[in-house]
């Protein structure tokens, strides 16, 4: 073959050649964009789960209300709903912390005070004792106490809690947060942690905080269902 038959094969040679380079420069460029898309996506929702705990566990919560979801929010942080208004507690049932079974159905009757805790959350340790002292106080007049202790990975840190704190009402134990899902959205549902909610005597939500509870404020919370008999306003 003589030199000039060769030149052709030669140059299809290096045309390929430097078409596969730009190919695998190509599959390289898109790779480490895929790469970099990926990350910033883990990153956007470690931010944003890191948000939302923050934003959850914390002394000054806020609430919603007006508009169409049937309740307002008071200056206090309270909010709450006219009878005939609330919406009806979700079914909420289960092992407790320590190792009994409850179901807040069993209350109907009861004035229930439910609140939402966990043991990593500084504001549930610092409103704890307030709880306990207004339960003792007010357990002999037809209110019932509950809690729903979550994102604690086991049951042990909770019962600590518990002890620690002189807890004495029963804790449902929901470490995935699922019971705080059987609210209904636009209602008052559970929103934060902690959050506390009355449920009245008819097994309805009557009113709800998402912040740390001094005793005052729980029993200012509480004093409006205690006298409630359950029966429509006329």
């Amino acid at each position: 073959m003589s030199a000039a038959s060769r030149a052709p094969l030669r140059s299809n040679r290096s045309n390929r050649t430097a078409e596969r380079t730009v190919e695998r420069s190509t599959e390289r460029t898109a790779d480490a964009r895929a790469r970099v898309r990926s990350r910033a996506a883990r990153a956007a929702v470690g931010a944003a789960a890191a948000a939302l705990l923050v934003s959850a566990c914390s002394s000054g919560g806020t609430s919603g209300g007006g508009g169409q979801t049937g309740f307002i929010t008071g200056s206090d942080g309270i909010a709450t709903a006219k009878k005939g208004e609330r919406a009806d507690a979700p079914e909420l049932s289960g092992e407790t912390v320590d190792g009994g079974q409850v179901d807040v159905a069993d209350y109907k009757g009861k004035v229930v005070v439910l609140n939402v805790w966990g043991s990593w959350c500084p504001p549930c340790r610092a409103e704890a004792k307030n709880f306990e002292k207004v339960y003792q106080d007010v357990k002999d007049q037809g209110v019932q106490f509950v809690g729903i202790n979550t994102r604690d990975t086991s049951t042990g840190p909770a019962r600590a809690f518990e002890k620690d704190y002189g807890v004495t009402y029963p804790s449902l134990y929901d470490p995935a947060g699922r019971l705080m899902l059987r609210f209904e959205k636009g209602t008052l549902n559970p929103q934060a942690v902690p959050s506390t909610l009355v449920i009245d005597r008819e097994g309805k939500v009557a009113a709800r905080t998402l912040q740390a509870l001094s005793e005052e404020k729980l029993r200012k919370m509480l004093a409006p269902y205690l006298a409630d008999d359950g029966k429509p306003e006329k």
